[in-house]
């Protein structure tokens, strides 16, 4: 096993040294079509500076990601692998720092734009529509402004018949009357006229919001479709800022003032004291009227008016790396592409850390890294003991052997029987 992954780590060698390369090289490319959006100047000197930046980019994350590939698998104290391990986090925020956020901006900075753009048009839109809606706020006064112009109308009209002070013509009673209800028909004319206006303001404003969609939408170079979004916003916040005066919200309240301020009884013009006295009556009973009409009218206006004006913000152009930065959340993918070309390597040296430990387990005695020294010193006197017994067994071995062929029943040789006896 030892061997084998000793065989895989140097065939892998060239092509973990070219995977680095790569990987290094693509995060350069990116992070100049990032820095490019940042960087103002000559075109000239804009390239060459990008391509500096990103050189340096490159060359600083394949040394960076050599250095550990090179270390961190072979170190086997703690300590220094901590502090290995620190510095590889260390370097690898200021590789994202430095390099991957330029990244999500190669990879994702039109996309930001248009969601930018996208987000300000939703803005606009929901602006246009408030001060809209306080424009038509206003128009629903109308109702009750031409009802209490008529209502004044009708009693002129009664009065001229003597229905109030019980003596018909076009004395005080009938002009005070009569004047109410001119100045509450000059009210609701101007009223309704703002209704038109503010009609067409919207229009105005709606079709602005339109050729803001299409330039979000639109194809085309996403610099000059911002541009020329800018200048849409620029004119819609003047169409907004318009409709807004068209409101006649505040203006019903001052009129509505106006009625009660500068309301003028009007001397009795009566013949007799008796008509004199009702047509005193009468106008008192109107200035009453007067001021309960205004009070409304005033309460309804401080409805809309209280609802505050609107005030759109100005659009902001913004670089692709501010945009890929704001919208963050909505580009994750491409987030984690830009990070994963520049922190794929720290994967690699895990795996050599893995290996190299595996290597290093299989080479040492599984039993050594547990025995203290004094079993250590145990094992190697009784290792000496029977060295020393095995070679006392095979000295006495040796020596029998040696007593065997050195006996004498062994080298004299007995004579046949029947010779003995004819000597």
């Amino acid at each position: 096993m030892v061997s084998a992954l000793r065989e895989g780590v140097s065939g892998l060698d060239v092509t973990m040294r070219l995977t680095l390369a790569v990987l290094a090289l693509a995060s350069g490319v990116y992070t100049y079509l990032g820095v490019r959006e940042l960087l103002d100047g000559p075109p000239v000197m804009t390239v060459f500076a990008a391509i500096i930046y990103s050189s340096a980019v490159s060359v600083a994350i394949y040394a960076f990601w050599s250095f550990l590939l090179r270390f961190l698998p072979h170190v086997r104290d703690v300590a220094s692998r901590l502090w290995l391990t620190a510095a590889m986090l260390l370097g690898s925020l200021m590789i994202i720092a430095m390099s991957s956020w330029l990244n999500a901006a190669a990879l994702a900075g039109a996309a930001a734009i248009e969601q930018h753009l996208a987000v300000t048009v939703q803005n606009y839109t929901r602006d246009l529509d408030t001060a809209h809606n306080r424009a038509l706020g206003a128009q629903s006064l109308l109702p009750d402004i031409q009802l209490a112009s008529t209502r004044f109308a009708r009693l002129a009209e009664a009065e001229r018949g003597g229905a109030l002070t019980g003596t018909g013509g076009s004395g005080t009673v009938v002009q005070l009357l009569s004047q109410m209800s001119s100045q509450l028909d000059d009210l609701a004319r101007e009223v309704a006229a703002s209704g038109e206006r503010a009609k067409a303001f919207y229009a105005e404003g709606s079709a602005q919001i339109a050729r803001m969609r299409e330039f979000v939408s639109g194809q085309g170079d996403i610099k000059a479709r911002s541009d020329a979004f800018g200048a849409e916003a620029l004119a819609l916040i003047g169409t907004i800022a318009a409709l807004e005066q068209t409101s006649m919200a505040p203006a019903v309240r001052r009129a509505a003032d106006d009625l009660v301020t500068g309301f003028i009884a009007p001397a009795a013009d009566g013949r007799t004291a008796d008509l004199a006295g009702r047509q005193s009556t009468v106008v008192g009973s109107v200035e009453k009227a007067v001021q309960a009409q205004a009070s409304a009218l005033s309460q309804a206006a401080d409805k809309i008016i209280g609802t505050g004006t609107v005030e759109p913000a100005r659009f902001q152009p913004l670089s692709t790396a501010e945009a890929v930065v704001r919208y963050a959340s909505d580009f994750l993918p491409s987030w984690a592409g830009a990070i994963s070309i520049d922190l794929l390597p720290a994967v690699l040296v895990l795996i050599l850390c893995v290996v190299h430990a595996a290597i290093r387990r299989e080479e040492q005695p599984a039993e050594a890294e547990t025995m203290s020294a004094a079993q250590l010193i145990a094992a190697l006197r009784l290792a000496r003991q029977v060295g020393e017994e095995r070679r006392s067994a095979e000295e006495g071995e040796s020596f029998e052997a040696v007593m065997a062929e050195m006996s004498p029943a062994a080298t004299v040789t007995p004579l046949p029987a029947g010779r003995a006896k004819k000597d």
